[in-house]
């Protein structure tokens, strides 16, 4: 336990030193941009993850929703060689099946995201230490309505052996995280985001 607990703390000074050589001052955004504002809070989030607990980010969903985004680009550069290479009409019987499938791609695409992607930011995996039993699951979810000031953070954890998930959230004003400069007050970020992820593993632990 001591030994983890030397990890947690040298895990969490690098990050911090990770955070401020990765850019030549800290993180400064555009105060009344809620799109500026959420990526900021976004990708602060997910440092906290992958690099303050060194969980594997997985990007599955992100691989599936740019391979159906692919393919549809594929059938529209598709239609436009080969009526380019045989004018219509000739070309009339590809350009219909271009056309189609790339509608329903689309169609596929809009689903994927609306129920699959949601408003999910992040799917990260914690290997098990030993190596030998399964993995656990780690995911972020995030919404920042627009005009709205309040960003809320959901934690969402599945346990790889029951395949049961937990889940817990913050709700906070934009301001707790961001001086009046708009600058990004990462350490009071990273508090926030590990007592979230400490409140599920405390929880597991007392199952």
């Amino acid at each position: 336990m001591a030994s983890s607990g030397l990890k947690k703390k040298s895990g969490k000074a690098g990050l911090l030193d990770k955070w401020a050589i990765g850019s030549d001052q800290p993180v400064k955004i555009d105060k009344w941009d809620c799109n500026a504002v959420k990526n900021a809070l976004d990708d602060a989030a997910k440092k906290v993850l992958s690099e303050g607990f060194g969980y594997v980010e997985d990007f599955k969903v992100t691989d599936i929703r740019l391979a159906i985004c692919t393919l549809s680009c594929c059938f529209a550069l598709a239609a436009l060689i080969y009526d380019y290479l045989y004018p219509f009409p000739v070309s009339r019987p590809v350009l219909i099946t271009c056309v189609l499938s790339y509608f329903a791609l689309m169609t596929v695409l809009t689903i994927f995201t609306t129920f699959v992607e949601k408003n999910y930011i992040m799917f990260a995996v914690q290997k098990d230490e030993a190596g030998v039993g399964p993995n656990n699951y780690w995911s972020l979810h995030s919404t920042l309505k627009r005009y709205d000031q309040y960003y809320t953070l959901t934690i969402i954890y599945k346990d790889g052996v029951t395949k049961k998930e937990r889940e817990q959230s913050m709700k906070k004003s934009v301001a707790s995280w961001f001086d009046e400069d708009g600058t990004l007050l990462f350490d009071i970020l990273e508090r926030d985001v590990r007592e979230l992820h400490n409140g599920i593993a405390s929880e597991k632990k007392d199952k």
